[in-house]
C-alpha cells in the first residue's frame, strides 16, 4: 500500500473537500458554519481522498481554534492520523455524531474508525457532550421568576463568580483548565471565549436572589454559527435549589427577545443535572461531540 499523500486546500481545489461520503452527517451538522479553503486538508491514496479535515476559527481569528470536521475511510486510520500528525495547528478536535451513533452499527463503526485515527495521532479522549437546538415550536421554558437577573458592566465580577463556580465544577474543559493552571486559568478562558463571540457584552448577567445574594451567571450569546446558551453557572452557596433550570429559562428568553429564531446548547454528557434542566426546558439533543485534546497537553 502506497504512503499517504496529504494535501493543503486552497480556493481553487476546495472541491476536494467534498468528494468523501459522509455518513455521519457532518455537513447538514455544519450548514451555517463557514470554513476557510486553506484551513482545509485531506490525505490522498492512490489519487482518492480517504480522510479529511477542516480547521476552524471566527472570522478575525489568524489561527484556528479548533479541528470540527474529521472523516476517515473504512480501513484508513493512519492516514488520517497522518494527517493530524502533520498539521500546522494542534488544537482540539471535535468529532460531531448523530444522537443515534451508539446504537446502530454503521454509525458506530464510522465513530469509531475516526477515534482509532485520532488516537493513533496522539490525541486523548476529553469528553462526550450533548448538542442541543430550541425552535420556537417546542414552546418558551417557563421562567420561575425566582431570581433577579441584571447587567453587570464590570468583568470582576464575572471572573470572581466563574471562580467560585468552577470551584465544584463537572465540566471537563474547566476541570482541565483547573489542572493545568488553577482556577484563575478556567475563569480567564471562559471570559476569553465569551469576550470572543460576536455577541454585545452588555448581555451578559448576573443572578441574584430576592435577599440580594448572589445565585450565578448566565451568558447569553452568538457564535459565529448563532444564537447559543454561552455559559449557565451556580454558585456553590446558592445549589440544591435548582436555580440552574431558572438561568436557562432566562437565558433562552432573553436570546429570542434579541430575535433568535433558535437556540443552541451544549452540555457534557456526565453533567446530569445540567442535561436533566435542558430537557426540562424542552431543549431536544439533536447531536452528539466527542472531544479530544491534542498532543502534548495534560487530560
Amino acid at each position: 500500500m502506497t504512503d499517504p499523500v496529504i494535501r493543503a486546500l486552497s480556493a481553487s481545489d476546495a472541491h476536494l473537500f467534498d468528494v468523501l461520503p459522509d455518513p455521519l452527517g457532518a455537513r447538514e451538522a455544519h450548514r451555517r458554519t463557514r470554513f476557510r479553503p486553506d484551513w482545509k486538508r485531506v490525505a490522498l491514496r492512490g489519487g482518492e481522498v480517504v480522510a479529511r479535515g477542516a480547521w476552524w476559527g471566527g472570522p478575525e481569528d489568524s489561527e484556528p481554534v479548533n479541528i470540527n470536521w474529521f472523516d476517515v475511510a473504512e480501513g484508513e486510520e493512519e492516514a488520517g492520523a497522518e494527517l493530524l500528525r502533520s498539521a500546522p495547528w494542534q488544537v482540539e478536535l471535535e468529532i460531531n455524531l448523530p444522537g443515534s451513533w451508539r446504537e446502530e452499527d454503521d454509525l458506530r463503526a464510522g465513530a469509531e474508525t475516526r477515534f482509532a485515527a485520532a488516537r493513533a495521532a496522539g490525541y486523548e479522549l476529553l469528553v462526550e457532550r450533548f448538542l442541543y437546538r430550541w425552535t420556537p415550536d417546542l414552546g418558551l421554558p417557563e421562567r420561575p421568576g425566582r431570581l433577579r437577573f441584571g447587567a453587570e458592566p464590570d468583568d470582576t465580577v464575572f471572573f470572581d463568580a466563574l471562580r467560585l463556580i468552577h470551584s465544584a465544577t463537572l465540566d471537563a474543559h474547566a476541570l482541565r483548565a483547573i489542572e493545568e493552571g488553577g482556577l484563575d486559568q478556567a475563569a480567564r478562558e471562559e471570559l476569553d471565549f465569551f469576550h470572543w463571540c460576536p455577541s454585545p457584552r452588555e448581555w451578559w448577567q448576573t443572578a441574584h436572589t430576592p435577599e440580594g445574594n448572589l445565585a450565578g451567571i448566565h451568558i447569553p450569546a452568538h457564535n459565529p454559527s448563532g444564537p447559543t446558551i454561552g455559559f449557565i453557572g451556580v454558585v456553590p452557596q446558592q445549589r440544591g435549589h435548582g436555580y440552574a433550570y431558572d438561568l436557562l429559562a432566562e437565558c433562552t428568553h432573553f436570546l429570542v427577545e434579541q430575535g433568535a429564531e433558535f437556540v443552541s446548547g451544549a452540555t457534557d454528557c456526565g453533567n446530569f443535572p445540567m442535561a436533566a434542566n435542558f430537557a426540562r426546558a424542552g431543549f431536544p439533543v439533536v447531536r452528539e461531540r466527542v472531544n479530544f485534546h491534542p498532543p502534548g497537553r495534560s487530560a
